[in-house]
């Protein structure tokens, strides 16, 4: 089920999408939904690019628990 939408941007999403061979999946930072694509920055600085048409869910989730060592 996909649950965001070009209003997100800006929160933190899950997201799961086609590609061959099975899915991938990216949590991170909606940066952009522009042109059929979805822009996610993943923790590690990483920017993932999705084709809108290889989406098959997606949602907004919770921010990232701080990690150890980080307040």
């Amino acid at each position: 089920m996909i649950t965001i939408s070009a209003t997100d941007v800006g929160a933190r999403v899950t997201t799961r999408r086609r590609v061959p061979g099975g899915f991938r999946d990216a949590v991170g930072t909606l940066e952009s939904w522009a042109d059929g694509v979805l822009q996610v920055r993943k923790r590690d600085g990483t920017l993932v690019e999705i084709p809108e048409e290889t989406l098959v869910a997606g949602r907004v989730v919770p921010a990232a628990p701080p990690r150890p060592g980080q307040k």
